[in-house]
Order: structure tokens, then sequence, then C-alpha cells
């Protein structure tokens, strides 16, 4: 399995309170079929399929954002890189309780 972060930022308003929320999109790929048919059925968040791809998108509160931080500004790349062993590590934890 491969976790790539796909795209982050703010989003539009999309909740009620009409406040800007921040996303992370991540690119799931190397999974079988069944167990991308589990994720979709059991992870929260926008999830879709496509060509055997996983694309799950997440959505925080801006201060909750993983990418919010100064400190994350400075140091994107690693920010990005420990965003995509946590998914892996997040998706591997779930996939056992299939």
């Amino acid at each position: 399995m491969e976790v790539k972060v796909e795209n982050y930022g703010l989003a539009e308003k999309i909740d009620s309170d009409d406040k800007e929320m921040a996303f992370v999109t991540y690119k799931v790929s190397g999974l079988d079929s069944s167990s991308l048919d589990f994720l979709k059925e059991n992870l929260e968040g926008d999830i879709k399929i496509d060509n055997d791809v996983l694309f799950i998108k997440i959505f925080y509160d801006e201060a909750m954002s993983p990418f919010h931080s100064e400190e994350a500004k400075l140091k994107i790349d690693d920010f990005i890189a420990r965003e995509e062993i946590e998914m892996k590590f997040f998706i591997s934890s779930f996939l056992e309780d299939m």
C-alpha cells in the first residue's frame, strides 16, 4: 500500500456555521478490491474510488489542520511525509478489523 497527500488547503465554507474548513486529500493505491470496498463502506470523510485508487478527503477545523502551524509551513515536506506515514498506519490498523 502506498499513501500520498494529493492535495491540502482551505475548502469553501461547508458547514452550517459558515466556517472555513481545512482539508487533506489522501491518495491510497496498492490495495485489493475487497480492501477498497471495506474502506469505502467504513471510513468517514469524502471517499471515492477511481481505477483501484482510493481518495480520502478529510475536513478539519482550520486550527486542527496538520498543515496549520508556522513550523509546518517552514518544513512542509516533513509534515507531508509524516501525514502519509500516519495515514498508512491508520489504514493498515483499520484493515486488520476486516
